[in-house]
């Protein structure tokens, strides 16, 4: 069983920027993609941004593209999402993620194995 516990977030000026840290335990780090999903008030949870074991492979939500910049330490079993540029509708609770690294790609809720339990940004206008 891996648990993942989120830290980084608060409340930001649009056009700021925050860096979101994810600590894993309870498992070896190093055999999972890490990655964020976020949900604002009313809507879906979204992807954000996944990377695989090795850092070679990383993916990225379309509504964060060039702002966003995901990385992990295998050493410290931790994953980072760097958020720059950040706008009001980036506002939402943010969720780590881990997964079997079994596939490529963008990965739906339905194929993540842990979840966080969330961490809440808030970008002001």
């Amino acid at each position: 069983q891996v648990q993942l516990v989120e830290s980084g977030g608060g409340l930001v000026q649009a056009g700021g920027s925050l860096r979101l840290s994810c600590a894993a335990s309870g498992g070896t780090f190093s055999r999972y993609a890490m990655g964020w999903f976020r949900q604002a008030p009313g809507k879906e949870r979204e992807f954000v941004a996944r990377i695989n074991w090795s850092s070679l492979r990383t993916y990225y939500g379309d509504s964060v593209k060039g702002r966003f910049a995901i990385s992990r330490d295998n050493a410290k079993n931790t994953v980072y999402l760097q958020m720059n540029s950040l706008k009001p509708e980036d506002t939402a609770v943010y969720y780590c993620t881990a997964d079997g690294d079994t596939y490529l790609g963008i990965p739906t809720v339905g194929a993540i194995d842990y979840w966080g339990q969330g961490t809440l940004v808030t970008v002001s206008s």
